[in-house]
């Protein structure tokens, strides 16, 4: 891990874990997003989110030395993904994304990646 990295810079581990702990209590009871999840529990999905995003911050590798290449795309696949999917996913991670108290600039590069990354997940505009 680079010590100059965004990761290291808003705060590592801690920071990502309670970003995705956050997110993960609003979907917990979304009706739209709770399905897609098909375990009772939503650690394992947690867990995998914090690795991704770690990594894709700066980082340690874990998410790749455990699951290979992200595949964003083809892992969110079988899953419809469309506009009030994405909307929903956006509304709990702002949610979360806001509980970090994060420096405005920080916020706002996390917010673009995540906001960016959501609209790539669209799969389908159908209901």
């Amino acid at each position: 891990m680079r010590s100059d990295s965004f990761y290291a810079a808003i705060g590592g581990h801690e920071t990502f874990v309670r970003l995705v702990d956050e997110f993960y209590r609003g979907v917990a009871d979304d009706p739209v997003l709770r399905p897609m999840y098909p375990e009772q529990d939503l650690g394992p999905a947690a867990e995998r989110l914090t690795l991704f995003l770690e990594q894709y911050w700066g980082g340690p590798t874990t998410y790749s030395d455990e699951r290979g290449h992200p595949r964003l795309r083809m892992r969110h696949a079988p899953f419809k993904v469309n506009p009030e999917a994405r909307d929903r996913w956006l509304l709990h991670m702002r949610a979360a994304v806001d509980s970090l108290d994060l420096a405005p600039m920080h916020q706002a590069q996390l917010w673009d990646y995540l906001e960016r990354a959501a609209f790539s997940m669209l799969n389908t505009f159908d209901d």
